[in-house]
Order: C-alpha cells, then structure tokens, then sequence
C-alpha cells in the first residue's frame, strides 16, 4: 500500500512518499464508543477475542515483511497464531484492578507500587535521560518493558548469569532487576537504544531542557519534524465537560428587584415603629 493511500497519521511520521506502510484501526471516518469516559468503559466492554484476531494479522503481517513471503497459503504463515490464554491474563493484569498489578505475571518481574494499573502517559519531570530514575517510570512502563525483553530474548551459553541492574556485555539487558535475587541477563531484541536501560525520552523538538527549566525554540527551517508539529505537551487527559446556565426572563428580574426594595422599605418603616414603641416604653417608666 503507498504512503498516499494512508490516512495523515503515517504521512506525518515518514519523509519518504514512497515508503511502503499500514495503519490499523478500529473505525472507518470518526471514532465511536458509547462507554467513552463512562462507568461502563471497563474491560468488560473489550471483546478479548477481536484482540486476539488483531495481534495474529499484525504477527503475520510482520512475518510476511521480514522473510519477503507473499504466499499467504504457506504452512508456517498458518502457525502464526496469538496465545489467548495470555492476551487474557495481560488484560487482566493491565486493564482492571482484580487481579491488576497484584498478578502472578506482573509480580514475576517487577515489584509494583500500586495494584490498579494507570495509563497515564506522564511528562519528563526532570532532564531527559536515556537511563532516567526508576522512580519516575510507571508501573505499567517497567512491566511491559519486562516482559518484552523476556518474550523477545534468545538463549545464552551462560544461562545463570544473574544481575541485580546492568549486565556487563553491551547487547545484554536484565531484566527481572526489581525482584530480589531473580535478575538475570538476556541477550533480547527489545532495545530502544544502546544505553543500559534502553528508555527514550519523548518530547517535541521545539523544547530544551537547559538549567534546570524547559526553554521553547525559535522555529528552525531545517527541522521537518518542528514544521508539522511545532511544539507540544503533555495533555492532561480530563474529559470536556459544558455547563450550561438558565436565564430567566427579563420581567422575572424586575419583579424580584421590585420585591426587594418593597421589603426594604417595609423593613425600615417597621424598625422606625419598634425604635418608637420602645422608647415611649421606657419613658413612661
């Protein structure tokens, strides 16, 4: 499929017009969901089996591109099936809070710090840094990271070599650091880049972290990227809400300004007579 039969999502991503790519998604003109931002949009409402069918087409889709296999009848391109069981029990793990991040799999490789998982994407608290500050990385983020250097790992000569945060070859990672005395150094594919942790700060081009404070960058011509998308933040997720205020009728005012200075005026005629009343009072004794 060329690039100019994609939607804008991938155009803005490639420089390219040429580059061959596909984008995925779950609606044809506008997104649609009557359980958006409600108490019924919960993993109840998540079809686990459609996930199941999405995860096996882009695992064969990946297959096709990497060995240059177009023969969709090929036996191997048949095998290519997603577990469930284990689609299930992620969704478990990271879309409720029963089990949540209390799941055998989740605990299996990391220690985490609250039950219910948030997808809250988070903002770079403080310098950008390719090995930041465990403390600043979400539950959610350490997991899948995890999990993904395990499932992508192949197997080591040495396959009892344990660590506690790094490893000592440069194309090894540990994983399972979190859980006392459980790391292990694995030789896997999920690299981000050639830094020990292997995070990548994500932040638009127009910002620079210098003294201490994020400072905006004047637009440069050379950056493509700053073009299309000068500068952006994080979005604080909030669902937009509108509040809507009556306005009674005109003669509806009139008559409560009317009422008011009627009892105004009542009031101080009846303080002047009480004033009066008791003062003759105490005259009189």
């Amino acid at each position: 499929m060329l690039l100019k039969y994609l939607t804008l999502s991938l155009v803005t991503l490639v420089k390219n017009s040429l580059t061959s790519g596909i984008v995925l998604e779950d609606f044809d003109t506008a997104f649609t969901n009557k359980f958006y931002h409600s108490h019924l949009d919960d993993m109840a409402n998540i079809n686990s089996s459609a996930v199941v069918a999405a995860a096996s087409l882009i695992a064969r889709s990946l297959y096709i591109l990497a060995s240059d296999n177009n023969d969709r009848h090929s036996s191997v391109l048949g095998a290519i099936n997603v577990n469930t069981s284990l689609v299930e029990e992620l969704m478990g793990c990271l879309l409720s809070c029963k089990p949540g991040l209390s799941c055998e799999m989740v605990k299996n490789y990391i220690a985490p710090a609250n039950v219910c998982p948030s997808h809250y994407v988070g903002v770079v608290i403080g310098e950008p840094s390719f090995k930041p500050y465990l403390g600043y990385v979400d539950d959610v983020s350490r997991f899948v990271w995890n999990f993904l250097a395990d499932r992508t790992s192949t197997p080591k000569e040495n396959a009892s070599s344990r660590c506690s945060k790094d490893c000592t070859n440069e194309d090894e990672v540990c994983i399972r650091a979190e859980i006392n005395g459980k790391g292990v150094c694995v030789i896997s594919t999920t690299s981000l880049n050639v830094a020990d942790h292997r995070y990548v700060p994500a932040y638009s081009t127009r910002l620079m972290f210098e003294s201490g404070t994020w400072n905006v960058l004047p637009p440069n011509s050379s950056d493509s990227m700053g073009s299309v998308d000068p500068v952006w933040t994080e979005s604080n997720w909030n669902t937009i809400g509108l509040r809507v205020y009556t306005i009674q009728n005109g003669a509806y005012d009139h008559l409560i300004l009317i009422g008011g200075i009627t009892v105004t005026i009542l009031a101080y005629f009846m303080i002047a007579l009480a004033r009066s009343f008791i003062t003759k009072a105490l005259k009189r004794d």
